[in-house]
């Protein structure tokens, strides 16, 4: 690409942005990038000085620095350090201290003189943090300021801890943090509440005078916050906006990150493109929500204000363009998610034959299943399809403490009733209530608190997979090991997880396996069981014939639809539908009122998944097509 061209594609970016395939690849760039720097000053005998931050984006790039150290030898013994941040009050030997974040993702994998880690100190008096800020500050101007600062990006445009309000001169100090902030943290803490409300922050104005600034985000969580700062005016309401201001600054993204960038999000607008199906239909279905007019009404002046002219000359007349782009949409619309029996199939999402399939459909957790898909789900087992269903954790970390006693005081109670002591149980209890009423944030439940809590969401979803239509032996749970360890972080995944899929898989053979494809969620459970799916299934193809009729159908959860022009399969809901898919969920009793872990969003679940099914309808009759009461999303995953 010329350099003409890159600064067209590029001019909506006010600062540089690189790229990169995935964050692995970005990560171990970065690491790299940091690894010449220190061998660089190295030579010459001097110190580098770094800012660091922490939080799950830098992880990669530690990991490689340590193996960079471990395996080629890379020295930290010439270099310094200040980290960006610590929450107040925070120990140092606490799960969620900085301290001890830095230590097991980076410190105690290399050489560096712990004399030369600089952290903000969370056991400060509160009258003493003020001086301390002031000599954070000298100490890092006697060294000559920070060669290289690494930054991530909240999802309030923070950078470090500098929220929204914070000056662009900003120093070291105590700050408040935001509520969004503070929910995003709520899992590492067991819960909002227990999340601090303050921290130590190095300001705007400190990391300015860093010699180099490097920003990373990764995944489409970022996506939106990243384009405001690139591409948004400079403003306190996005602190990473101030970045633009500076000539030493880069953006270092991952594909999905900077999906929302104008170059990535709507092309057409600042280069000639390659336009294929996919991308007609994107932009067609772009121009119908930016003119507000459906899409059997555009016309070529609606295009040629929207950059979309190129599009009108190599595929018009541009009506053509847009009946065709209709009948795309009219086709992904079906009553019959596993086929329409006795029909053509060529312009349907699934196939006809065979009339009956076999259905498997996976819930990461055990209510994902009909949140996401509960009207297809029931649907399928009305038209007489062989449906089972897998829920692949236990989801007992999402289990109120209050639900353990109060379902433990119920047997207890109820074996009296019918003639037994109850003596082992009252024991059992007695320890439980005793732990809970001791118990620390994110502390690890007893095996016997976490086995309850299990118990309780199997409970919940075998009612809402027999309210669905299924027998007892078509509901199966696997608690696969990664995710038994009785903490928010799950254990690795490793070929047990995906051995016991391939069983199951084997036993139904399945024409239609449907997975969580919403990897929006914030606890990441759902990427690692649909990772395990698509390993299990790529093994099996190997030997089994019937895999090559398995098709796998992605839905998304409570957190974000497809896009429009992403979705394959749009199911209609008719309001009894909606009605029933909401029943289905009221059975997960626990997750009501106030899951544990709500993410960012406040509403209970039935009204999230609701709520989303009836935009998606929505957003279907704006572009001129029916208009249904809800509709659920499916997108076709090719393995």
């Amino acid at each position: 690409m010329s350099r003409l061209n890159l600064l067209e594609e590029t001019r909506y970016e006010k600062v540089p942005v690189t790229v990169y395939a995935d964050q692995q690849e970005a990560s171990k760039a970065v690491a790299h990038r940091i690894a010449d720097l220190i061998k660089g000053k190295q030579a010459r005998g001097e110190k580098t000085v770094l800012g660091l931050a922490t939080g799950a984006t830098p992880v990669g790039v530690y990991t490689e620095l340590a193996r960079l150290h471990r395996e080629e030898g890379l020295s930290f013994k010439n270099v310094i350090t200040f980290n960006l941040d610590e929450y107040y009050p925070m120990q140092p030997t606490a799960p969620q201290s900085y301290v001890r974040f830095m230590d097991e993702n980076l410190f105690n994998h290399i050489d560096i003189d712990k004399a030369n880690v600089n952290i903000p100190d969370g056991t400060l008096p509160l009258e003493d943090i003020p001086a301390f800020c002031l000599e954070y500050e000298r100490k890092i101007e006697e060294l000559g300021g920070l060669d290289l600062q690494v930054l991530g990006i909240g999802r309030t445009g923070h950078i470090g801890f500098n929220e929204p309000g914070s000056a662009p001169n900003s120093g070291t100090r105590l700050v408040t943090l935001d509520d969004l902030t503070r929910r995003d943290a709520s899992r590492d803490f067991g819960g909002k509440e227990n999340v601090p409300t303050k921290a130590i922050t190095m300001g705007i104005g400190t990391i300015f005078k860093a010699r180099e600034i490097v920003l990373m985000a990764w995944n489409g969580k970022k996506a939106s916050i990243v384009r405001k700062a690139v591409e948004g005016e400079i403003s306190g309401e996005v602190p990473a906006t101030y970045l633009q201001l500076s000539d030493n600054v880069e953006f270092v993204l991952d594909q999905d990150a900077a999906m929302g960038l104008t170059r990535f999000g709507t092309p057409w607008l600042v280069k000639d493109c390659h336009w294929d199906t996919q991308l007609t239909r994107k932009a067609v279905i772009w121009l119908s929500d930016t003119v507000k007019k459906p899409v059997l009404k555009l016309t070529e002046e609606d295009y040629n204000a929207h950059g979309m002219a190129q599009l009108g000359v190599n595929r018009g007349p541009v009506y053509n363009i847009n009946i065709d782009v209709f009948n795309q949409l009219q086709r992904t619309i079906t009553g019959w998610p596993g086929g329409k029996p006795n029909a053509d199939d060529s312009g349907r999402p699934e196939r006809a034959l065979p009339a009956q399939k076999r259905v498997l459909i996976f819930s990461p957790h055990p209510d994902d299943d009909v949140i996401s898909m509960g009207g297809t789900f029931i649907r399928l087992v009305d038209q007489g399809h062989d449906v089972h269903v897998a829920y692949q954790t236990s989801g007992n970390t999402a289990v109120w403490d209050d639900d353990v006693l109060r379902y433990m005081e119920f047997a207890i109670d109820f074996s009296r009733s019918i003639g037994q002591d109850g003596e082992i149980l009252s024991s059992v209890y007695e320890q439980m209530r005793t732990f809970i009423g001791q118990k620390h944030p994110n502390q690890v439940d007893t095996k016997e608190i976490q086995d309850v809590k299990a118990f309780i969401r199997k409970s919940e979803a075998i009612a809402g997979a027999r309210y669905a239509g299924l027998s007892d032996d078509h509901i199966h749970f696997q608690a696969l090991p990664f995710y038994e360890s009785g903490k928010t972080k799950k254990n690795p995944v490793t070929d047990r997880d995906i051995e016991l899929t391939m069983d199951l898989l084997q036993k139904v053979k399945p024409h239609q396996v449907f997975a969580a494809g919403d990897f929006e969620d914030p606890h990441g459970t759902h990427i690692v069981c649909f990772n395990i799916i698509v390993e299990a299934l790529r093994r099996l193809s190997k030997t089994e014939e019937w895999v090559k009729d398995c098709w796998l159908w992605m839905y998304r959860g409570a957190w974000h639809e497809f896009e429009t022009h992403e979705i394959e399969m749009a199911v209609p809901l008719s309001p009894q539908e909606v009605g029933r898919k909401r029943n289905a969920i009221f059975k997960h009793q626990s997750q009501k009122d106030r899951p544990v872990f709500p993410g960012d969003d406040e509403r209970e679940f039935w009204v999230r998944a609701q709520e989303r099914n009836r935009e998606t309808a929505r957003r279907y009759d704006r572009l001129g097509l029916a208009d249904y009461e809800a509709m659920e999303a499916f997108v076709r995953f090719h393995y």
